[in-house]
């Protein structure tokens, strides 16, 4: 299975159509036609089938589970070149960060911001998942550093400790009867409809706060993004519990946060798997986060 050929079935996953692909690729339809047709032997599989109303074509089951994998083989092999296409004289390259939804993603872009000014050819790239996502990504060699909330394996990654704590908290609408109160305890919600997100369902620290089992709870929902809870809480669907920071609620939003009681919180680490080398791009990134947040706790402590 050659990587020109992973390239060439994503282009046509991608456009939906073998003419259109052809000439986004610069190649024959019949070239084109031919090599799809050899991967389509080699793996044993059809991966793709023409829909009946139109001349578009969609990706089989299996071609779904191709998409997949090519797209991170073509990502892979593309970080990789790149470590070794910069100019000796020159910085330049990809910075890799998987992330979850944190406020502490703005740490990382400040540290981008000022490492632009001596080097402006680094790009830097952010994905957004969940813990397991995150790790996945760090596993397959698809990122440099993940953003993680609370402990990880010490004996598989290196951490940096950020100086920043994720607080959680409810979000609702400023009509409610809860936003009258400075903060909400969980008595106060086990008769609400809530909305968790799916991470927090399975790691158990906010059932842990809430004090009751899923099924004696109200749970009207569950998300991966706080930005699509929020719109179901501005829709009056339920309280989102969230954490500070991810959704504005200054201004005309008809939303608000009230943080919780007893407080919650999370730490945030910077990982990367050990033993990793690292781009030039990568390691000056390192270097600077690591100075930032060196001279952030010597402000705190001053």
């Amino acid at each position: 299975m050659e990587l020109r050929v992973l390239r060439y079935f994503l282009a046509v996953a991608r456009e939906e159509s073998i003419s259109e692909a052809a000439e986004v690729l610069h190649v024959t339809q019949p070239t084109l036609s031919r090599q799809l047709m050899d991967l389509e032997e080699e793996l044993g599989v059809q991966l793709f089938e023409r829909a009946r109303r139109s001349r578009r074509i969609a990706l089989t089951e299996a071609g779904i589970f191709l998409r997949r994998q090519a797209e991170e083989i073509v990502l892979l092999a593309d970080k990789t070149e790149a470590a070794f296409s910069t100019d000796h004289g020159e910085i330049a390259g990809d910075v890799y960060v998987a992330a979850g939804e944190t406020e502490a993603v703005r740490l990382l872009s400040r540290a981008a911001g000022l490492l632009q000014k001596d080097f402006p050819q680094i790009r830097y790239h952010i994905t957004s998942g969940d813990g397991l996502y995150v790790e996945e990504q760090l596993d397959k060699g698809l990122a440099d550093f993940g953003l993680m909330l609370g402990p990880v394996n010490p004996d598989k990654f290196e951490v940096l400790m950020l100086p920043h704590r994720d607080v959680w908290g409810v979000l609702m609408q400023k009509r409610s009867s809860l936003a009258e109160q400075e903060t909400v305890r969980n008595t106060d919600l086990w008769s609400k409809p809530l909305i968790l997100s799916r991470q927090s369902i399975s790691s158990g620290h906010i059932l842990r706060w809430l004090g009751r089992e899923p099924a004696e709870l109200n749970l009207v929902g569950d998300y991966s993004l706080a930005y699509n809870a929020s719109l179901m809480t501005e829709e009056g669907l339920g309280y989102t519990l969230t954490l500070d920071g991810l959704i504005n609620t200054s201004g005309d939003s008809p939303l608000c946060f009230r943080p919780l009681d007893p407080p919650l919180e999370l730490e945030v680490r910077l990982v990367w798997k050990k033993h990793q080398p690292f781009s030039r791009a990568a390691e000056l990134y390192l270097k600077r986060l690591q100075a930032m947040c060196a001279e952030m706790g010597s402000a705190a402590e001053a």
